[in-house]
């Protein structure tokens, strides 16, 4: 299990790379070649929105296929996509692409690369101690966020190219490709353990009753989310006047505290669910507080500081969102968690529009809405935890 355990630390790496670079560069590829922010605001609208349905597919398909089957789909797609992506320009091409694909929407953080439908679930599968699930998905974790600032230096080190704009960005897509393949073929050297054979149509009633207090929590932070992040890249180059090279710095040291908070996550010992929530309300302040910097040097500062907190408490919550859950029924679970979270992201197609209204806006909303998830998703699971425990 531990040689499956690094072919998948292998994908979630190179995963981190691509994606990360894809996701942040998208926004402002799409703004170069002439689309309007509400515009790209609608497009991530739609890229969340096929990945969400498809995310639900995936993870039905894994309880009863196998969640490695799973990932390998959920790698092949993205593989497909940022391919195209570095042989047109078109954004009568690039716009359908980027939705039935999947690839350039949801959340820039450090974490972009490590979740694609069945990860939590394999992981949950192969290895059942609670602790040794948030170590296996800390370290998972680490690696995909310390990835991630490669994947943020390549938007950094792209005027160094010295290729016209639009070459540079076709280069780096194909470069991206790369590392998706070999994400791909890491994938299909893991091996997965048995589970209980599949009993139930879609999942247990015990289930069921304890992944909705989880989607009631991760639909209020997922709003928050979609309005703050997915456009966060434009954001900084409309608020603060600054270029690619100092964005993909600021994201960079965001990666880098990221990548520390995870690792320490799996060494923290605590109350799982007390870090799980309180992460998720400080991640909500941070991005309140970067909504009123008046300098682009403070808010990265702060941006950094919210990818550490963040990188302590998603092993945590991975943890705690499988608790009351039938092993037969990870797989259905797990991606009713990521729908439910991608679905609420949707708002993403209105953070256009609030940047034209006030820049500010996105940010103070969705900080105001994952504070507001975090303290529910305590609330909530808490409760659950206590009936579980029963």
């Amino acid at each position: 299990m531990e040689r499956s355990f690094l072919f998948l630390l292998i994908s979630r790496i190179v995963r981190s790379i691509a994606l990360v670079y894809v996701t942040l560069s998208v926004p402002l590829y799409l703004s170069y070649l002439g689309l309007s922010v509400v515009n790209i605001g609608l497009i991530v609208f739609g890229v969340i929105l096929f990945y969400s349905l498809l995310s639900i597919g995936l993870g039905l398909f894994g309880d009863r296929y196998g969640y490695k089957k799973s990932l390998i789909i959920g790698d092949l797609l993205p593989l497909i996509g940022v391919s195209l992506l570095s042989l047109t320009s078109s954004p009568q091409v690039i716009i359908p692409i980027l939705i039935i694909t999947g690839v350039g929407g949801g959340a820039s953080g450090g974490l972009r690369g490590m979740w694609s439908p069945g990860i939590s679930a394999l992981v949950a599968s192969n290895w059942r101690e609670e602790r040794e699930r948030v170590k296996k998905m800390g370290l998972l974790s680490s690696g995909a966020s310390s990835a991630s600032i490669i994947g943020s230096l390549l938007l950094s080190l792209q005027p160094l190219l010295h290729l016209p704009t639009i070459e540079s960005y076709r280069m780096l897509y194909a470069v991206s490709a790369v590392f998706l393949f070999i994400s791909l073929v890491s994938i299909v050297m893991v091996e997965e353990v048995k589970r209980p054979k599949k009993t139930s149509k879609v999942m247990k009633k015990s289930s069921l009753l304890y992944i909705l207090r989880v989607i009631a929590s991760n639909s209020i932070t997922g709003a928050g989310i979609g309005l703050a992040i997915p456009l966060l890249p434009l954001w900084f180059k409309l608020y603060y006047h600054v270029n690619e090279e100092e964005i993909g710095l600021a994201f960079t040291f965001s990666y880098i505290m990221t990548s520390l908070g995870s690792f320490l996550a799996s060494r923290i010992k605590g109350d799982t669910l007390f870090l799980a929530s309180f992460t998720r309300v400080f991640n909500g302040l941070f991005l309140i507080v970067m909504a009123f910097s008046p300098w682009f040097i403070l808010s990265a500062v702060l941006y950094a500081l919210r990818g550490f907190n963040a990188g302590i408490g998603a092993p945590n919550r991975t943890a705690v969102n499988v608790r009351g859950i039938s092993e037969e029924d990870y797989g259905a679970a797990t991606s009713l968690q990521g729908v439910s979270t991608r679905l609420s992201q949707l708002t993403s197609g209105a953070s256009g529009y609030l940047m034209d209204v006030w820049l500010p806006l996105p940010e103070i909303l969705g900080g105001g809405l994952q504070l507001i998830g975090g303290l529910v998703y305590y609330k909530l699971l808490g409760k659950a935890t206590k009936e579980v425990n029963r």
